[in-house]
């Protein structure tokens, strides 16, 4: 059983080894990608105007209006100060072709003062300039940027079973790198004077059992992260009753089929800042978005500049059906069924913001420890493919007259002791 195991933590090792490197290293960035971000790039984030902001309303019609092509999807309920209004927006549907409009772009960032265009640019795309690096990275990290196919989101899904088989295969570590109850005490040591192999060894082992509980805990989300409702839902669901979602329970359109909503946005800010008073919630609603493949308007309440949820399970959701305006669904963190709750800590354990600041370093150096893992398993598994190989050549070139002969019943000689 253990040679089973070992070949199979091999295998995979080899076969992930570039994906995980990648998604170490950077995940190591993008824990900190909105301040980074921000410093690429102060023209998407920093306004250039002075003064009062005009309505946030107002804003997001001189967004759409500034290109009669696309329409807000997301933003903001109220403008940071000395910041840009940051929309997102996505294309309508091209009357004439029956398909979305082809854009160049999908953020738009506006001086909250004047309302006019600061700068745009398109979030994900393949680009190593100064203003697309992060979201490149960000995107790089959970889809490799395979392209969407079919309606098959092939990068999500190919990052999303490394994810499954990553969590498997962190089992399977753990079990082969305690070999025997007499040994476990080298499974935790590092030989840092000993150099060569035996520390690069000691880095792949020992580094993994020390850091097991963190790495399976980012395996788990990251199956969580790609495949929720493909994946984690179903297998949550088997030891817990789980709440309805809305986005689990519908089958998304495509783009050009999705009808534009009946209800409009400020409709449903309204009507979710009365079920927030009722709730006795004490936040504001700080973001509105739609997500139009679903038919779903969703609002979250948090203060100005607290969108991503920094500390515990995150902002609360409420979300609305966008012909009809009927609730359709809540997201409440710490509460519902423990497996809603087991749900709701996913992204927050993924990213380390459940800690705050202290978290995302944590995850920042857990993606660099991951890096390390997938680099240090392929050197032990080439020193051994050398090891072989020179053994081979070996056995080889040694004349077959000056091999030791011994016959099928000879017994090995023996060395001489010395007196």
């Amino acid at each position: 059983m253990r040679a089973l195991f070992v070949r199979l933590h091999r295998w995979f090792g080899l076969t992930a080894a570039v994906f995980l490197f990648v998604v170490g290293a950077t995940g190591a960035v993008i824990s900190w990608d909105h301040e980074l971000d921000a410093w690429l790039n102060p023209q998407l984030f920093e306004a250039r105007s002075a003064g009062s902001p005009l309505p946030v309303a107002e804003l997001v019609r001189r967004a759409e209006a500034a290109d009669p092509r696309a329409w807000v999807r997301y933003h903001a309920l109220a403008v940071e100060p000395e910041h840009t209004f940051l929309v997102y927006m996505e294309p309508r549907v091209d009357p004439s072709t029956g398909q979305p409009h082809a854009l160049d772009y999908n953020q738009v960032a506006l001086d909250p003062v004047t309302g006019q265009v600061q700068a745009r640019r398109f979030w994900g795309a393949i680009s190593l300039s100064r203003e697309n690096l992060l979201p490149f990275l960000y995107k790089l990290h959970y889809s490799m940027h395979l392209p969407e196919r079919g309606g098959i989101e092939w990068g999500v899904w190919l990052m999303g079973l490394i994810a499954v088989a990553w969590v498997l295969d962190t089992l399977i570590a753990l079990w082969i790198s305690f070999p025997q109850p007499s040994q476990w005490r080298r499974s935790f040591t590092f030989r840092w004077s000993a150099g060569g192999h035996r520390r690069v060894f000691d880095l792949h082992r020992s580094g993994g059992v020390w850091l097991f509980a963190l790495v399976l805990m980012l395996a788990v989300t990251s199956v969580a992260m790609n495949l929720n409702t493909q994946v984690m839902r179903p297998v949550v669901s088997w030891f817990s009753t789980l709440t309805p979602s809305p986005f689990a329970s519908r089958t998304p359109l495509a783009p050009a089929q999705a009808p534009e909503p009946r209800v409009d946005r400020w409709t449903v800010v309204a009507q979710a800042q009365a079920e927030a008073w009722r709730r006795g919630w004490s936040d504001p609603p700080g973001a509105v978005f739609l997500a139009k493949d679903y038919g779903v308007w969703g609002v979250g309440f948090f203060q100005p500049g607290l969108d991503h949820g920094d500390g515990g399970l995150g902002n609360p959701w409420l979300y609305y059906d966008s012909q009809t305006g009927a609730p359709v669904g809540a997201d409440i963190p710490g509460t519902g069924t423990a497996g809603d709750i087991f749900l709701q800590s996913m992204f927050p354990l993924h990213s380390g913001r459940i800690l705050g600041l202290s978290g995302r370093l944590l995850i920042s150096l857990m993606g660099l420890a991951i890096a390390t893992l997938s680099v240090t398993g392929v050197l032990i598994w080439a020193r051994k493919q050398r090891g072989r190989g020179q053994g081979a050549r070996t056995r080889n070139t040694v004349p077959l007259a000056s091999r030791p002969r011994v016959a099928q019943n000879e017994p090995l000689p023996r060395p001489r002791r010395t007196p």
